[in-house]
């Protein structure tokens, strides 16, 4: 009897050895979080810049050295491609932005949802592109900006009208309007949003997220 339960408590032994070392931490995750944006970042060539830089080159970021920003308070990396036209959101005003985006998986690589391949039927000018574009209500009142998906891909596929605090970066420092003139063009940003920016999904899994968006006011 002796011999048998020292053979079971070695077998429970190797189990419970077994599980510990499957078993991944809160700690473990975000390490591997950030190895993947470090990893993205050598891989896109990209300059990481301070916010005291940023602001010092009038809040914009040198396309031609693949400058991004990074806001130590919430660890966002965003790169400005174009500023937009129009206006800053206004304040205590609720206001309707539509945006295009292409959402991948850092760790994987691969696109997870997108709506601007739609993009290409703006020279359809029989086709309303507006209906591809996802619509978020947004408020902001002095720096803090809220917003909720009203309809859109993000909202189908994320099952979720909580629009990710990553995507409202941007807000304070592009111009959200619409292209009425020959020139003018919407807002369109870059952005590495890590979990706790992120969505549900993001969060849960603690997986960083790569962004292309563009912005502009609704009718």
């Amino acid at each position: 009897m002796k011999k048998y339960s020292y053979i079971i408590a070695l077998l429970m032994a190797v189990v419970v050895l077994a599980s510990c070392e499957k078993y991944e931490t809160y700690s473990d995750m975000k390490k591997k979080e950030q190895d993947a944006i470090e990893a993205f970042i050598s891989e896109q060539g990209i300059q990481v810049i301070d916010q005291t830089t940023f602001e010092a080159q009038g809040n914009k970021t040198d396309l031609a050295s693949n400058q991004f920003v990074k806001f130590t308070r919430n660890g966002v990396y965003m790169q400005i491609i174009r500023e937009g036209c129009g206006s800053v959101l206004e304040e205590d005003k609720t206001v309707n932005v539509l945006c295009r985006f292409m959402e991948k998986n850092i760790k994987t690589g691969d696109v997870v949802v997108r709506n601007d391949v739609h993009a290409s039927l703006s020279s359809m000018g029989s086709i309303d592109v507006s209906q591809f574009l996802d619509k978020m209500s947004v408020v902001r009142t002095g720096t803090t900006i809220t917003a909720s998906f009203l309809s859109g891909m993000m909202y189908q596929y994320h099952g979720s009208t909580s629009v990710p605090g990553g995507w409202l970066v941007p807000l304070n420092y592009v111009k959200i309007g619409r292209p009425e003139n020959e020139g003018e063009e919407t807002a369109k940003v870059r952005l590495i949003v890590p979990h706790s920016q992120g969505t549900a999904d993001a969060s849960s899994s603690v997986t960083p997220y790569y962004y292309e968006i563009t912005y502009q006011r609704e009718r």
